[in-house]
């Protein structure tokens, strides 16, 4: 699948200090890729908000990502006490 980052989704990342974290970050990245659809990923789900609004679940921490087009847009990667509050 075509994937595309946000500048948050990027500055994100750069705040995370914890490497394990990062590798898990980057796994997940490579499945969305490697993925047929977006059922084949795990611990993804879809968001009750209007739109094509998905997030990932790694531990205590949420990736926010939507679709446009055909494209997977990874937007943000936040704690889960903060994800809700900034996606969507």
């Amino acid at each position: 699948m075509n994937i595309e980052f946000r500048k948050s989704f990027e500055k994100d990342l750069n705040k995370i200090k914890d490497e394990s974290l990062l590798q898990k970050i980057q796994a997940v990245i490579e499945e969305v890729e490697n993925a047929e659809n977006l059922l084949e990923v795990n611990n993804i789900k879809k968001l009750k908000a209007d739109g094509d609004y998905y997030r990932i679940r790694i531990g205590d921490y949420r990736i926010g990502l939507t679709i446009s087009d055909g494209v997977i847009i990874f937007v943000r990667a936040l704690q889960r006490k903060d994800i809700y509050r900034y996606f969507p």
